[in-house]
Order: structure tokens, then C-alpha cells, then sequence
């Protein structure tokens, strides 16, 4: 099947350099006007480019020697052999060409590892049986090559000879990248990192560090979404998410936790939502300016079910935990299945997948969400890289109560998703919370419990006293501020203070607080 052989000026508004043609997934969505954004674009040049490739602006382009034939099964090939795998655009390719174009392909090649995975993934996306018959006995092709890309465990499709080691299902499917940096993060160790503080410290010291990472996590998960929640609404999350991979997830758990997090559901409906959402502000007519909007409320069981069967998958793989972790949690909130929530249910899943897989200690929650509130711009940066350029193939219209309601057919753009940055992103969270917050908040209230022992053996006062005293003193560079002085700590002597003050700089002397543990 010939593709029209054109070359544009622009591609998505950006110029095409000069002398190059469109090539691969962009070359593809070009011709056949595929509804799908391309997040690398490439071309191939004219003339010879050392090394073989050279990145231009927005565009990656290729030596002479790439460029294909102008044909579906020419740069089909092509962004199979040397680009990054894009399901979303793969189904819409296999939607937009006759199938006879397709078993031209399979039937010119039928044992070459090219064909078997466009027949294999064509059969997995859409769901639909070409006419051809099995492939014989010949030796099986990975869908994706495990050099490239994190895989999930292999089963083998014996109708193409091809091992499915995707990461997820045709109905869902999450794409990770192998890069250098996830292979130093996973190198880590940080399960096991964890686990010796952990072993290193008295039971008693790690129950106190527990309850204050959690605290600390559930202020950070509200405070993300702009919130200053009261005590006894962070206490129930925080239970919530201490709970966390307990039981299976399923829309059964997803339900339950909203329940918890929404507490008062007079004005928030518990569970899926039954119309749209959208990430954004009201302009001053009260209508809609979205920057994301999720997906369908009618198609969110089907979705939500999906995800399901990926995180099943997936657990019962040897893909790394905070990977999984990753594809789970911003699969779901890429989704948005929920009214009002998903941000913070995003996070807890990220909680549930670490404990399920026995990541994070027993009892121990990583403040996750506290290093996403200290890195927040790279945190949304990282949702945006996905969501915003899908928001040109979302039609929409304003409701009567100032809502979206999608008007196109969009499962797809929730369906297939590469969350390599995503991952990479988590995994530095991750690494905060094993190599500074946890070690950092242990040896806090090693010094703590050091003044507090200190400051008891030289005045008799009651405990709460006595924490207020070193908090004090703490907060004002080591000394007793007058006011405090006066008040609260009167009745001390000159030399009761000077004393306090003595212990609790020799306590904390060399001591670096984090933004966890500033008290």
C-alpha cells in the first residue's frame, strides 16, 4: 500500500528541516491523518549525517541511508526497528488502512519478525482475527525487545509466534523505557536500602518515624492539591493509606478508599463518575478552560476494569515495583475515573503497589507525596508532557453546569501510554524518601530523645513541658526566646535555661533538618 508522498513544510507547528522527509510514526499519522499526537518527531534526510542520526530542534533526523519506501509496510518498519513503540498510534494506523493492506504485509514476509509483530499486535490491539492461518513451528520474536524496554513476563502466542511480553493487555497497555537512569535507580536497592535502616534501629524509634512519615505524607498528598485539611481528615487517610496494599485492588477498594477520603459524600458522588472532568478554571462567562479532561464517564468501567487486569499482571511479574507502582498510579489519574479525589487516590495507589509487593518495610509508609510536594514543578510537568498534546484530539462542549462533555470517541488516548518519565520521576521520590527522609527523621528523634533524657535528669517538669522547651529553643537557633521565657518558662532559673539551652544544642549540633522534620 502506497502513502501519499508529499512532504509538508510544518508537522504538529514545527518547521520540517530542509532537505528531510517525514519518516516512521510521523510519516504514518501524516499520510493517513491519524487523530494522535507523535512525541518524537523524525525524519530522514537527503544527504549523509555522521553517526547515522542527529537531533534538530523538535526533530530527530536520520541519514539518507533509512529512508524506506513510501509505504505502509515501508515505515511501518522503519518506527518498529528504530523508534520508540507508540500503541495509541498503532491501533489508529490499523484502524485507518483495509486489512488487505495489512496481510500484503504478513503474507510477503510471513516468517520475518517485522510481520509476526504488526500481525501479533494488530490481533492484541483491535481485538480481531485476520484471515490467515497460524504460523508455523519457527522460532518466536519478543512483541517488545527486553534491551529496550522494561517487560512483563512472557507468554507466548503460538497463532503468531510471538512471546507477549507486554507490560499490560490490547485493552490497556503502559510503555517503559529501559534508560540509564531507571537502570541506576533500579541498581539501587532501595527495598533493601530501606530495610537495613530499618534493621539498624531500635522497634520502638521506627514505630515513632513511622507515625510521623505518615502524617507527613497525608499533609503533603492535601497540600499538592492546594488543601489545608483538618486534623481528624488527614488522621482517616492517613489510616487509609497505612492500609494500603492489605487488600486487592479492584473497584470494590477504589470505592472504599474514596468513601474515606471524601468523608462527607452530600456534595461529592462516592465512586466512578457519571459525567465529565476536567483539570482547569471558568472563565469569566463560568464556562470551561480546560487544560485536561478525562476520560468518558461511559467508558470508564471498561477502563478501570483494563487497569485492573494490567496491575494483575503486573504483580504477578518480576517488573520492578515502582515501576509497576508508576504505570498503575498514573494510568489512573491520566483516567481521572473519579469527581473529585483522583490526585490523591493516585498517590495512595502508588502506597498500595509498594506494600503489596513488599517494596517499602512492614508498617512503613515513604513520605512519597512529601517529595512530590518538594518537587512539584517537575511533578506537573511530568503529567502535562502527557496530557496536554492529547488535548487536540478531545472535542468537547460546555454543559449547562459549566462541565465538559466529550463529543469524539477518545478511549484510546487512556488506553496506551509511555510513562518512562513518569517512572523516572517516581523513582527519584522514591530515592528522597529511602536515602534522606527516612534516615533523616530516625536520627531527629534519636537527638530528640537525647534532650528529652537530658533536659529531664537536670529540671523536674512534665513531658509536654519539656517537648515544648526543646521545640522552642529549636525554633529560635538554640536559645529560649524572652517571650517564651517569660511565659510558658517562668518559673525555670537563669541556669535551668542555660542548661536546656546547652543540651539541646549539644544534641542537635551537626544536625541538617529536612523539610520533613522541621517541627
Amino acid at each position: 500500500m502506497k502513502l501519499e508522498s508529499t512532504t509538508p513544510s510544518y508537522f504538529q507547528n514545527e518547521p520540517l528541516p530542509g532537505d528531510a522527509h517525514l519518516i516512521g510514526w510521523t510519516a504514518l499519522v501524516h499520510s493517513l491523518g491519524i487523530e494522535a499526537p507523535v512525541r518524537q518527531l523524525c525524519c530522514v534526510s537527503e544527504k549523509h549525517i555522521g553517526g547515522g542520526q542527529r537531533i534538530e530542534g523538535q526533530w530527530l533526523i536520520y541519514d539518507k541511508r533509512y529512508r524506506p519506501h513510501q509505504t505502509l509496510a515501508g515505515h511501518l518498519s522503519f518506527a518498529l526497528r528504530h523508534e520508540n513503540i507508540d500503541l495509541l498510534i498503532l491501533k489508529r494506523v490499523f484502524a485507518a488502512v483495509p486489512e488487505t493492506a495489512l496481510l500484503e504485509i504478513i503474507n510477503s514476509k510471513p516468517n520475518g519478525a517485522v510481520a509476526r509483530r504488526v500481525w501479533f499486535f494488530f490481533e492484541t490491539l483491535t481485538g480481531k482475527q485476520l484471515d490467515i492461518a497460524d504460523a508455523p513451528k519457527i522460532t518466536a520474536v519478543d512483541a517488545l525487545d527486553p534491551k529496550l524496554y522494561f517487560t512483563g513476563k512472557p507468554v507466548l502466542s503460538t497463532r503468531h509466534r510471538v512471546r507477549d511480553n507486554l507490560l499490560g493487555t490490547g485493552e490497556l497497555c503502559p510503555i517503559i523505557r529501559r534508560t540509564p537512569k531507571l537502570e541506576e535507580f533500579i541498581a539501587l536497592d532501595l527495598a533493601h536500602a530501606a530495610q537495613d535502616t530499618i534493621g539498624k534501629t531500635r522497634s520502638q524509634l521506627i514505630a515513632r518515624a513511622a507515625s510521623f512519615l505518615l502524617l507527613a505524607d497525608s499533609r503533603a498528598s492535601f497540600d499538592i492539591e492546594g488543601e489545608r485539611a483538618p486534623a481528624n481528615r488527614l488522621e482517616r487517610w492517613g489510616r487509609a493509606v497505612l492500609e494500603a496494599g492489605k487488600r486487592p485492588l479492584n473497584q470494590t477498594e477504589i470505592y472504599r478508599l474514596h468513601t474515606i477520603l471524601v468523608g462527607d459524600d452530600r456534595f461529592t458522588k462516592i465512586g466512578y463518575r457519571t459525567e465529565g472532568v476536567f483539570l482547569g478554571e471558568l472563565d469569566h462567562n463560568n464556562d470551561p478552560n480546560p487544560e485536561f479532561i478525562g476520560a468518558r464517564h461511559n467508558d470508564l468501567p471498561d477502563l478501570m476494569l483494563a487497569l485492573n487486569s494490567c496491575n494483575n499482571r503486573l504483580r504477578n511479574s518480576d517488573v520492578d515495583a515502582v515501576l509497576q507502582a508508576t504505570a498503575i498510579a498514573f494510568g489512573f489519574v491520566y483516567i481521572h475515573p473519579l469527581a473529585d479525589g483522583n490526585g490523591r487516590l493516585h498517590r495512595c495507589l502508588i502506597h498500595h503497589v509498594l506494600a503489596e509487593r513488599k517494596f517499602s518495610p512492614p508498617g512503613i509508609v515513604f513520605p512519597v507525596s512529601s517529595a512530590m510536594l518538594e518537587r512539584i514543578d517537575d511533578y506537573r510537568k511530568s503529567l502535562q508532557t502527557h496530557s496536554a498534546p492529547l488535548m487536540e484530539y478531545i472535542q468537547w462542549r460546555t454543559t449547562v453546569r459549566s462541565n465538559v462533555e466529550v463529543t469524539n470517541d477518545t478511549t484510546d488516548l487512556y488506553r496506551y501510554f509511555d510513562c518512562t518519565e513518569e517512572a523516572e520521576f517516581l523513582y527519584g521520590c522514591v530515592e528522597r524518601t529511602v536515602d534522606i527522609d527516612l534516615p533523616n527523621e530516625i536520627e531527629y528523634l534519636e537527638r530528640y530523645d537525647e534532650a528529652l533524657q537530658g533536659i529531664t535528669n537536670t529540671v523536674e517538669m512534665p513531658d509536654r513541658l519539656v517537648q515544648m522547651l526543646i521545640r522552642f529553643i529549636r525554633q529560635n537557633s538554640g536559645k529560649l526566646g524572652k517571650r517564651r521565657r517569660d511565659n510558658e518558662f517562668a518559673k525555670l532559673t537563669d541556669e535551668e535555661v542555660a542548661t536546656s539551652e546547652a543540651i539541646v544544642q549539644r544534641a542537635f549540633a551537626g544536625y541538617a533538618d529536612n523539610v520533613l522534620t522541621r517541627r
